[in-house]
């Protein structure tokens, strides 16, 4: 990922929506503002491209990040599902993953509080996403493993946090 903090022009009292354009322009992203305070982008995953959804609010004074996986949980599996995403909030120490009940879709979700800031620098901005980016990343293949290769919740996060050493 680029290096954002030296790239970023800010202005004093910038929107934070207006410096996250900046931040889809130098990752070359697809990106959409829907109103003042709401942004969709696209972001390519190695597992799949994640939808990233911002939004603000004035009155919390916080940037609210929504990263979507593509998959789906039939609903016989949403019970594993659950367990497992139970099982991989435990691991995060920062945002957390959620099932859209209707959906069943899985995302994960983090927001930066900014109060007394008038602008959020550049490395806050970089770290919401690479953050995002890497959880999701990280995590993707649990989710594959529980809804698609019959592997518990349990097992399949064993397996997805398994770390390789070495090159094949």
């Amino acid at each position: 990922m680029p290096a954002l903090s030296t790239s970023l022009t800010t202005e004093t009292e910038s929107h934070p929506l207006d410096l996250m354009e900046q931040v889809m322009g130098l990752y070359e992203w697809e990106f959409e503002r829907l109103g003042q305070s709401e942004m969709a982008a696209q972001a390519p995953g190695q597992w799949c491209d994640y939808s990233l959804y911002f939004t603000w609010s004035d009155e919390l004074s916080a940037l609210h990040l929504n990263c979507t996986l593509d998959l789906r949980s039939p609903t016989a599996r949403r019970s594993d599902v659950h367990e497992l995403v139970s099982l991989a909030n435990n691991k995060l120490w920062v945002g957390h993953f959620i099932i859209d009940p209707e959906t069943g879709v899985p995302s994960f979700r983090h927001t930066l509080l900014m109060r007394g800031v008038s602008t959020p620098p550049g490395e806050s901005m970089e770290d919401l996403i690479d953050i995002a980016m890497s959880e999701c990343e990280r995590f993707y293949p649990a989710f594959q493993f529980t809804l698609w290769g019959g592997k518990s919740p349990q097992d399949a996060l064993d397996a997805a946090m398994l770390d390789c050493v070495g090159d094949a």
